[in-house]
Parts: C-alpha cells; structure tokens; sequence
C-alpha cells in the first residue's frame, strides 16, 4: 500500500508521526487523500480482514458483501459487518442501488496518511496496532512469493527484488525519499482504474517500502 506523507505540522502543533496507510487506486478521476488522526478511527482498520477486504475493494472495485465473501472465503454476515464499521470511520462508502448484502461499496479516499501524536498514549496505541497488523500482512505476502515462485517464469523471478539499504540522510531529505517513491508508483495509477491500460503481460506486484533510522556504530557512523 501506498500513502503519501502529509503536510508538516506547524510549530504550535504538538509531535506527530505519519504512518502510511494505503492507496485506493481503483477510484474513479483526481487522486484523493485524506490525513486521519483520530485512534479510533486507525483502530477501526487495524484488523486483517479489514484490511483484506479494503484491499479487494481496491483492486476489484465496487463489491457487494456477498460478492466480497467470495473473494475472501468468509460469510456475507462478516462482510456486511466489516464493511459497514469501515463505512463508519469513513473508509467505504455505499454507491447506490440493490438492498441488503447485494448493496454495492466502493473506497472513499485515494490514500490514507496516519498521524499520531507523541503525547497522547492512545493515538501512539492505535499507530502501533495498525503499523503491526500492515506489516504483518506485507511479510506474509512475501512468504507466500517464496513458496509459490517457481511457478512463475524466469523472467519474473529475475524481475522480483528485494532492496536493503543503509543511506545516511536527514529528516527532511528521509520525507522527500517517501514522496518520490510514491510519486513513481504513482505513473501506473490509471492501470488500476482502467485494464485497457494494462500491458498484456502484466501482473498484480505488490511493492512495500519502510523507511526508518537506526541506532550509529559506537564510531559515530
């Protein structure tokens, strides 16, 4: 998933931390966003079938809770139940039309930017559960590419990459870094929203990025 960083907060406001939420490529015309600092609100998506369910509407589109239940191999009950308390904390929304769990859902909001503030032990609460869960849920997708790539051809497990690197940079310089990994998944938006887009031989790939300082070497470095 991605998300791009929200703005600084001003000198008055207290200390935050931006925790990158998920995209919702499969919104129709401008990129949205939206910067969400209320606990309970990061508590509502700090749940794996949530955050299963938002990804299926991401990629799908509009869904059903029965159409969803497919999808994940749960009861339409469940979905219905997660897609509105998604619906409540503003992550979904109903599209119009049909009645009961065949009432379609889409995504509200392009991507979603998560601040905590330093100083506030429930919002700090809240970040961590979600930040766990995200993580989590990406190490699994990752194991399970380990146990199924030899079912790929040579080329795209040539093309799968793993990048680990130490860089020495600032604050400022380490929010750009972020920005600029967004704003280059960001050229293949359209192929979400439109599969006319899409080249013939392209596939889902699922790109994870985390950015975070470690502790010097005793010398300083």
């Amino acid at each position: 998933m991605t998300a791009k960083k929200a703005g600084r907060p001003t000198k008055s406001a207290p200390p935050q931390n931006d925790r990158p939420a998920g995209n919702a490529d499969r919104i129709d015309g401008p990129p949205k966003k939206s910067v969400i600092t209320d606990p309970r609100t990061m508590r509502a998506l700090a749940h794996p079938v949530r955050l299963a369910l938002l990804e299926a509407l991401l990629r799908e589109g509009e869904l059903t809770a029965t159409r969803a239940a497919e999808l994940l191999d749960e009861s339409p009950g469940n979905m219905s139940w997660h897609l509105q308390t998604l619906a409540k904390y503003g992550y979904v929304e109903e599209t119009g039309g049909g009645k009961g769990r065949n009432r379609p859902w889409r995504v509200t909001s392009d991507s979603n930017r998560f601040r905590t503030a330093d100083e506030d032990p429930q919002s700090v609460s809240a970040g961590d559960a979600l930040e766990s869960i995200f993580a989590e849920r990406s190490y699994s997708r990752l194991r399970e590419w380990w146990a199924r790539r030899a079912a790929y051809s040579q080329a795209w497990r040539d093309a799968a990459f793993t990048v680990d690197s130490i860089r020495y940079l600032t604050a400022e310089e380490m929010s750009t870094l972020s920005d600029d990994i967004v704003d280059l998944l960001a050229r293949y938006r359209d192929r979400g929203l439109d599969k006319a887009l899409r080249p013939v031989d392209a596939e889902p790939v699922k790109i994870v990025a985390f950015g975070h300082p470690i502790p010097p070497t005793p010398s300083g470095n």
